[in-house]
């Protein structure tokens, strides 16, 4: 058994084929992911009920697992729908946080660079984060061949 903050096998593939670059959207209940998200990207489900995941929590696990360079959120058009993206960046844990219009937000999650959409149960509004997968550097140094000593 993984010892990794996600275990689910489709989200674990998708990531580990991201490169540098690659998007990955967290997406609330009502997104439309199947036709607002490019069709190269990987679909996961993840809805088990209104309100679980949430968007945050599942940002925080990716964010554990690999390397973000850039969060981008919807703008809201006021406050209170404000703060809600703005926990979605923040429990993502990148120190770039952008926020643009709701068309050049749907524009980026039709790109050729989306990696991977996670449909979340949560159901307020503007909650969206998409994640730009950063650069790995390796905990350990590289031991002479690649390979792991035995």
């Amino acid at each position: 058994m993984l010892r990794a903050p996600i275990t689910h096998p489709d989200v674990l593939h998708a990531l580990a084929r991201a490169g540098h670059g690659s998007l990955v959207l967290v997406a609330d209940a009502h997104f439309a992911a199947s036709t607002a998200v490019s069709q190269k990207a990987v679909v996961v489900h993840l809805a088990l009920a209104p309100g679980a995941p949430l968007v945050p929590d599942v940002a925080a696990l990716i964010s554990a697992t690999i390397q973000l360079e850039a969060v981008t959120t919807m703008t809201a058009p006021d406050e209170e729908l404000g703060r809600v993206a703005r926990q979605a960046a923040a429990a993502a844990g990148s120190p770039v946080h952008d926020s643009v219009s709701r068309e050049e937000f749907k524009a980026l999650t039709r790109s050729d660079d989306m990696a991977l959409c996670i449909v979340t149960g949560d159901t307020r509004r503007f909650a969206n984060a998409l994640l730009r997968v950063g650069v790995t550097t390796p905990t350990h140094p590289p031991h002479g061949s690649g390979m792991i000593d035995t």
